[in-house]
């Protein structure tokens, strides 16, 4: 992808780095594969705020995904590479050959025109989508399931892949973008490829503007409120707040995330940082 430095006519376009979203090739979207979006502005049913620093943003449309692959050994060609306001990577416009239209994550090099087939025995090559046990081993896939016929959950962000390492019995060793070995059925479906839009980390904002485009509102730091509203907040003159802590008083540094006792665990081999999964 080509990314586009904006010169420095304003404070804000200074040091902007934007998309120049050289593969798109249309800015018309598929209207049968439109589905309107409510902004919540972080509030849940009740009226209540329950994720802070989202409000505004410009109004969009969902593009409808087809993150399952389940059109099997139907050729689809692909008609055009688009921008999605609602994720980061760019999606790919197929028509199948009995004239049915799908959205799908447009793998990196896809280009207009190319064939794409879904099924066990599509050819592994970019952009098709195929269960784990009918791929070479060292293959970067994308868009992966995780419970065979669930649809892709994994590795679905603009620039990421995942490898197949290695396949044993009835599970798959793959190596995730963290750096994580862990195991999958191999019956499960994911799509050749790396996923487009590799550059996106590259991109700088510029200016505050560029946030609130995205229905991004300003985080305020918890030393900076009172004490009623943050366990940090409060104290004489420019504290620091000790020992950084969440809103609701939890421990933010240090902590494990992830929850104890999933039934997961056996299948997560090694995590990100190299070590073994343990339960302490």
């Amino acid at each position: 992808m080509a990314l586009k430095k904006y010169k420095p006519m304003t404070a804000g376009t200074r040091w902007r780095i934007g998309n120049a979203y050289a593969e798109i090739t249309t800015n018309k979207p598929e209207k049968s594969l439109l589905e309107p979006v409510k902004k919540s502005g972080g509030r849940n049913a009740q009226g209540r705020r329950s994720m802070r620093y989202i409000g505004g943003g410009h109004k969009k449309h969902y593009r409808i995904i087809d993150f399952k692959r389940n059109k099997f050994d139907v050729e689809a060609t692909v008609a055009s590479i688009e921008y999605d306001p609602n994720r980061t990577a760019f999606i790919a416009l197929l028509h199948y050959a009995d004239g049915e239209k799908r959205y799908i994550i447009a793998p990196q090099g896809l280009q207009v025109g190319a064939k794409v087939i879904s099924g066990n025995e599509a050819p592994p090559e970019i952009g098709n989508a195929l269960q784990m046990k009918n791929m070479p081993l060292g293959t970067m896939i994308h868009n992966i399931e995780m419970q065979p016929g669930q649809g892709g959950k994994l590795v679905r962000s603009a620039g990421t892949s995942a490898q197949l390492a290695n396949k044993e019995e009835k599970y798959a060793v793959l190596k995730m973008p963290s750096g994580e070995l862990r195991k999958l059925l191999v019956n499960c479906f994911a799509t050749i490829g790396v996923v487009s839009n590799s550059d996106h980390s590259l991109e700088r904002a510029g200016k505050a503007g560029v946030n609130r485009w995205k229905g991004r509102t300003p985080r305020t730091r918890g030393v900076a409120m009172n004490p009623v509203d943050h366990p940090m907040g409060g104290g004489e003159g420019r504290a620091s707040g000790g020992h950084p802590r969440s809103r609701t008083g939890k421990y933010a540094k240090g902590e494990k995330t992830r929850t104890r006792g999933k039934a997961s665990d056996k299948l997560i081999i090694q995590r990100k940082d190299g070590k073994k999964l343990s339960n302490k």
